[in-house]
């Protein structure tokens, strides 16, 4: 009961759905809403409570008009698999959803029609969560890929660009098949406007992300992956180089010759606590 509460404390409607219920009312599609928002409230649940699970720090849940977006406090630093099992949460709840549907039609209990519609909404809205575009699930899913192999800032900047991309190719077959759906342009215009925030913010997010492991949230660190940098390597450059999931010894090179050896720590101390942003990595074996 409690868990229930906090979710539903944690909800936040954004603007562009009270636009959308708006359009529904004077349109005369008020239930359809109605059957919509339950899909999405559902679909937001199985992120939320997955995430309360492994005690993730919830921000809030915002109600889209195609969908949610959980907004965490975790910032990369959480082990891939619960963050995969978080981001799944939400498409799973549509498996049983329509599964209910089915075996309630079925035994007669709820008409045709109503069980029509319920399953092209949650068909609709599965499949276009499923869109590997950021910030629906199908993108979260392809930050997480990227992750395995690329630096943190690099899967962040090619997930927003490959996404940016597939949205300019969805807006084309707006443009072809359905040019005067308004609920698509809306959908269109927060993707678009969610793509940009996350190129803006994509520094500020990488430093969230070296805050979190400076201070010691390091539980999805499963191996060791070295960095090797030339000793005249400025530091703030070496720090673009983490990735998550792996710990970095830093090996400092000069001549062709391995001069010395960093932890992780002892880089990440000199960046926050000492202000070194611009010293060169080797003028750090001195200090340490």
């Amino acid at each position: 009961m409690n868990k229930a509460v906090t979710f539903f404390s944690k909800i936040h409607i954004h603007p562009l759905l009270w636009l959308v219920i708006g359009i529904s009312v004077a349109t005369g599609y008020f239930f359809d809403l109605i059957m919509v928002l339950c899909i999405i409230a559902i679909h937001e649940m199985g992120h939320f409570f997955t995430a309360l699970f492994f005690s993730w720090r919830i921000r809030k849940v915002s109600l889209l008009p195609f969908g949610g977006v959980a907004e965490m406090d975790e910032h990369g630093n959480r082990p891939l698999h619960e963050e995969l099992l978080v981001v799944i949460a939400g498409p799973i709840q549509h498996v049983w959803m329509m599964g209910l549907a089915a075996l309630l039609y079925s035994f007669h209990i709820v008409p045709k029609v109503f069980y029509d519609d319920f399953l092209m909404y949650n068909w609709m809205i599965l499949c276009f969560n499923l869109l590997p575009i950021w910030p629906l699930d199908g993108g979260k899913l392809i930050l997480l890929i990227l992750s395995r192999v690329k630096t943190f800032l690099s899967a962040l900047q090619w997930t927003v660009v490959s996404s940016f991309f597939l949205l300019v190719c969805l807006h084309a077959m707006v443009l072809i098949w359905a040019p005067f759906q308004l609920h698509l342009w809306i959908v269109l215009s927060f993707l678009y406007f969610s793509l940009w925030q996350e190129w803006k913010q994509r520094h500020y997010v990488m430093m969230r992300f070296l805050l979190e492991r400076y201070y010691g949230n390091r539980r999805g660190i499963h191996q060791l992956k070295p960095i090797t940098v030339s000793s005249d390597t400025v530091l703030s450059t070496v720090l673009m180089q983490f990735q998550r999931g792996v710990k970095h010894p830093i090996i400092v090179m000069e001549n062709g010759e391995e001069k010395g050896k960093l932890d992780e720590n002892e880089v990440l101390h000199a960046y926050f606590s000492e202000k070194q942003t611009t010293v060169k990595i080797g003028d750090l074996l001195y200090y340490y």
